[in-house]
């Protein structure tokens, strides 16, 4: 009874488990004197070197810093943290600080997941108390106040309490009113052609005189809203394919309620890509189809094609996998998020309403880029008063789903807990999975600067799959390099030529894949046309929107979008 207390009670207040991985590690440095002495006497070396340093920044000499300031990093981009000495000792003594810790931590090391766990709580506690997340230890807030003489503070104040009260304390990201989904969000014109419990299927008007014979299914991430893939004009990965002579459907899933909580990873392959799957190949008649999919809907599409291809199902005739995770054993610092302690306090939270909040995942993802996606919003828009961005990745990142309970379970535990997927040992509906029985044509896109799918991870993939892969790295991140529209800044890196029916070898190493790539100057959107296209089938007239089994619904985006 009281263990149980406890558990629902760190849920709450410590869902990760922080605090017993940070007390774990402070034990064992304190065991370790010679560590800690060594840690107080490399920091005390390095402030009493500031005031010197200090010193030769006001007579404009070379200051000779104790510790560099990473010029990368944005936060101390301001020329003021290195030409005003005030500034400047500021700046070298939170990294000294900061040094500190990391010497600490490593003073306590003893136990992987409680030493990454620490550094990770830790980094955020420095991160937090940072100069530039203060107002007069920040010179570009300082700055801005002179500039509009005081106005900037005061609009930052209003913001915070703004933000307090109606936020819970989470400063606004993005001015969503200049988004509205199905204008100028989700705006691929298209009808909804289906509906159930679980999805909605969008097929998408065609806007060329002829189409290639094979029809596209894209499957999208349930974590997000599907319009990731269809984000604006001109920045829709589906509108792109529209363009390029294809017939394209999407899945668009429902939001979890209460109602779904004992839905699980079988109904949203039997309900879900299944049935999604049947509905393209009644509606085009094609007995083939290619399938489009992005992070979590790579993985179903994945395992989807792996559970058709063990009844000898083979309408699947080309993957696509963008930043998608199918072996969970590097999985960077969402490995952190995983373990069996934090699971269990996950499902406790869950069984309270039957699902995950789209919040508390949103939440989850902040922690991991917390400069970028928590401290950046405190200074712009508390301190300095700016409005939010009208920004259409960051709208459709607020626009955030619920996960229901079991299903949510099985995935974190049967994929990121115990690797199933690439072991051989999932099973989907009754069937154990074979990532090697998929053997048609697989196009796998990783992100270099991806922190939810690290490209080495997703370059995993290109060995459990049983058919010729081409792997391509695209520049951005985990959104961004999916939202890779041509334009003069992208590039990606590739080997071979995308309509060559047969990629080179890919070595297992995905540095040395990396070494051997060519940069291209470009989208991989250009690339993957091709790459598509080549295996698309002959141009033909486009197919009728709906049929007499399937009739339209109503216009896209449908309603389970906007909910």
């Amino acid at each position: 009874m009281l263990e149980n207390v406890q558990k629902k009670f760190a849920s709450t207040v410590d869902p990760i488990g922080w605090g017993p991985a940070t007390a774990s590690v402070a034990g064992r440095a304190v065991k370790n004197p010679k560590a800690l002495a060594t840690a107080s006497t490399t920091y005390a070396g390095r402030l009493a070197r500031i005031p010197l340093a200090a010193a030769r920044v006001f007579n404009d000499d070379d200051p000779n810093p104790p510790l560099p300031i990473d010029l990368r990093d944005k936060r101390f981009a301001d020329p003021a943290w290195r030409e005003n000495a005030a500034f400047f000792a500021l700046c070298q003594s939170y990294f000294a600080t900061r040094a500190l810790v990391d010497d600490l931590t490593a003073a306590g090391a003893g136990d992987q997941l409680q030493d990454a766990k620490t550094r990770q709580f830790l980094n955020l506690l420095m991160d937090a108390v940072a100069p530039t997340n203060f107002p007069f230890t920040n010179p570009g807030v300082i700055t801005r106040a002179f500039d509009t003489g005081g106005a900037s503070l005061l609009r930052g104040a209003r913001f915070l309490a703004h933000d307090i009260v109606k936020r819970k304390g989470q400063p606004v990201k993005v001015d969503r009113d200049a988004f509205t989904v199905g204008v100028n969000l989700a705006a691929t014109p298209g009808k909804v052609v289906f509906r159930n419990d679980l999805i909605e299927i969008i097929q998408y008007e065609p806007q060329t005189p002829t189409v290639h014979a094979i029809p596209i299914l894209v499957s999208p991430p349930w974590i997000n809203k599907y319009y990731i893939l269809d984000l604006a004009p001109d920045r829709s990965l589906i509108e792109w394919a529209v363009k390029h002579s294809r017939t394209v459907f999407v899945i668009s899933y429902r939001n979890p309620d209460e109602s779904m909580k004992d839905v699980t990873m079988d109904d949203y392959f039997v309900e879900g890509f299944g049935t999604a799957m049947d509905v393209v190949e009644e509606i085009t008649g094609s007995p083939k189809i290619e399938v489009l999919s992005i992070c979590l809907g790579g993985a179903i599409a994945a395992m989807s094609a792996a559970r058709l291809a063990a009844t000898q199902d083979e309408r699947v005739s080309a993957l696509t996998m963008l930043n998608t995770l199918l072996d969970y054993s590097e999985v960077g610092e969402l490995g952190l998020l995983v373990d069996p302690d934090t699971l269990d306090r996950v499902e406790i939270r869950m069984q309270k309403h039957g699902f995950l909040s789209g919040a508390e995942m949103a939440d989850t993802f902040d922690v991991i880029r917390a400069k970028d996606l928590i401290f950046n919003y405190w200074v712009s828009r508390w301190m300095k008063g700016e409005k939010p961005d009208t920004f259409d990745i960051l709208a459709w990142n607020e626009d955030n789903t619920r996960m229901p309970a079991k299903m949510h379970s099985q995935y974190l535990r049967s994929l990121y807990g115990r690797d199933e997927l690439a072991r051989g040992e999932y099973v989907l509906a009754g069937q154990q999975l074979d990532l090697g029985a998929i053997t048609c044509d697989t196009y796998i896109v990783g992100a270099v600067n991806d922190h939810i799918v690290p490209w080495a991870a997703s370059y995993k993939s290109v060995h459990l799959l049983g058919g010729d892969v081409r792997f391509v790295l695209s520049n951005g991140g985990h959104i961004a390099g999916a939202v890779n529209p041509p334009n003069p800044r992208s590039y990606f890196h590739s080997v071979g030529a995308p309509q060559s029916r047969k990629s080179p070898t890919l070595p297992s190493d995905p540095e040395v894949w990396r070494a051997k790539a060519e940069k291209q100057s470009g989208s991989w959107w250009e690339d993957w046309a091709a790459w598509s296209n080549a295996r698309a089938g002959d141009l033909i007239a486009p197919p009728a929107v709906g049929s007499n089994k399937h009739a339209v619904v109503c216009d896209a985006p449908g309603t389970y979008v906007l909910q």
